[in-house]
């Protein structure tokens, strides 16, 4: 069969051959073979051109929808320059239409910023000069925008006259922003007020402040900086200082998070001071709180029950907590802020472990991220991103860009954040903020003093929100130095809730 297979094969190609069939000679089948071979050379050139392509035209798309805004905004951007020439610069308003900062053009034809509020709102609304900070550098470029009618723009270019800018309205409220700069009065310190439900920043205060009206003049003394002021800081967001009692927060929403079905068994005798493996924890002043449960310990805010705690803890599950409220990580917010610090790992040593859980050691946390803390709780553990600017209007009132509320997820679970808001009541109605009890609400809250020295001095502190059942405001009140919370920090915050939800 073999046999006749082959005789079969070569009367094939004798027949194609006396058909008059050419077979093609090696040249030939050569030259097709480096046709062939082009071909796919030619076809790889095409892709790797596409791919560059589309790789551009995302990365384009990608600058102009995330990065852009930065570049443009930058106060080296000679863009803004060119555009002031033809543009004023616009107002910044507050939420109830207050002129915050405006461009006033004097007789000479020179424009000038002007600040009504003066020191008031000096780190949040920021500068325009001897570098711009807070909204005025954000919001350079939008403030330097025009959307009035083109025709009008081009007649005013004709003429040599300068376009109004767009008009950039915060979500600040001006009443409440007073509220807590009156009551802060001259102490250093700093005051944030969030909705819980928006991240929309309510009041900012941080002091001591500076007249923005006055940078120019006054710019020797303030980056001397001779009486250690640190004037141009803007505490709210760059000040770091350790939470002291009101990190028990989040020291009780691990112990809940890892004792689901026992947390409610807890037990601790408090005589006042006691001792883990050899490191004395003493509650302030010594004062012994007796038999407390969980409720109680962070009510009278029980510094050895929270020692404690810390002992049964696994700290690398209480470190992803802490990272999940952005502790050592970069806060998605447009301005001027530092990392809080979170140092704690399974490494550390006794002493380190008792001291962090009750607010001490080497943790620290900027007021703004306390407040995060408590709107998150607030907010049935969801966390809103703060932000400051709701929306640009034209100089006719008429919205161009619109900013809208973003979340970073559900950080904790919803019965958790319930669970919390409980016992921070029980801080209000039992223990160290019982001044709060008197409004016509319910607030939930925790109070702080947090040593900073040897000698014992601490700054004063104060987390919490109102109503407690349906929160509004969350507040993050730190008066450095001062003393005890409930004596410094609450007094704000019972000033800061009436003003802005009622007496």
């Amino acid at each position: 069969m073999l046999r006749e297979s082959l005789r079969d094969s070569r009367a094939g190609r004798k027949s194609a051959n006396s058909r008059g069939m050419p077979q093609p000679s090696r040249q030939e089948r050569e030259r097709q073979r480096e046709v062939r071979r082009g071909n796919r050379q030619i076809l790889l050139v095409t892709y790797c051109i596409t791919i560059i392509f589309l790789c551009m035209a995302g990365f384009l798309v990608y600058f102009m929808a995330v990065q852009s805004q930065e570049i443009i905004n930058n106060p080296y951007n000679k863009r803004q320059e060119v555009l002031a020439k033809k543009v004023s610069k616009g107002k910044i308003l507050s939420a109830d239409g207050k002129v915050l900062a405006e461009t006033k053009t004097g007789a000479d034809g020179k424009d000038t910023r002007v600040y009504p509020y003066k020191d008031m709102f000096c780190h949040i609304v920021g500068r325009a000069v001897n570098s711009m900070t807070g909204i005025e550098g954000k919001q350079g470029y939008p403030l330097l925008a025009s959307h009035i009618n083109p025709f009008t723009q081009l007649a005013n270019t004709f003429r040599g006259e300068k376009s109004p800018g767009d008009n950039v309205v915060t979500t600040l409220d001006t009443k409440l922003q007073k509220a807590a700069y009156d009551a802060l009065g001259n102490r250093k310190g700093a005051v944030v007020a969030l909705d819980p439900s928006t991240g929309r920043i309510l009041a900012m205060v941080s002091k001591p402040a500076y007249d923005p009206n006055r940078v120019e003049q006054n710019w020797e003394e303030l980056i001397s900086d001779s009486n250690e002021e640190s004037a141009l800081v803007n505490r709210a967001t760059q000040g770091l200082y350790p939470p002291g009692s009101t990190f028990k927060v989040l020291t009780a929403m691990e112990y809940l998070i890892e004792n689901p079905d026992s947390y409610s068994k807890f037990r601790y005798e408090c005589k006042g001071t006691d001792s883990f493996s050899g490191n004395v924890i003493n509650c302030y002043g010594r004062e012994q709180h007796g038999s407390l449960n969980l409720k109680m310990a962070l009510a009278k805010s029980c510094n050895g029950a929270f020692a404690k705690i810390g002992t049964t803890l696994d700290v690398a599950q209480f470190r992803k907590l802490t990272e999940r409220f952005m502790f050592n990580k970069s806060l998605p917010v447009d301005f001027e802020y530092n990392k809080s610090k979170f140092s704690l790992s399974k490494d550390s040593d006794m002493g380190e472990l008792t001291q962090t859980v009750m607010g001490q050691g080497k943790t620290m946390i900027t007021p703004l991220e306390n407040a995060v803390i408590a709107a998150t709780v607030a907010n049935n553990g969801e966390m809103m991103v703060p932000y400051v600017v709701d929306h640009v209007e034209s100089d006719a009132g008429k919205r161009v860009t619109s900013y809208e509320p973003k979340s970073k997820g559900q950080i904790i679970d919803k019965w958790v954040a319930e669970k919390m808001n409980k016992l921070m009541r029980s801080v209000v109605t039992s223990g160290t903020g019982y001044s709060l009890s008197s409004l016509p609400y319910e607030v939930a809250g925790k109070t702080g003093s947090a040593e900073y020295d040897s000698e014992g001095n601490s700054h004063a502190w104060f987390v919490g929100f109102a109503p407690a059942d349906k929160p509004k405001i969350a507040v993050s009140i730190i008066v450095e130095g001062a003393g005890t919370g409930s004596r410094y920090a609450v007094p704000i915050a019972k000033e800061m809730f009436g003003e802005y939800l009622g007496w």
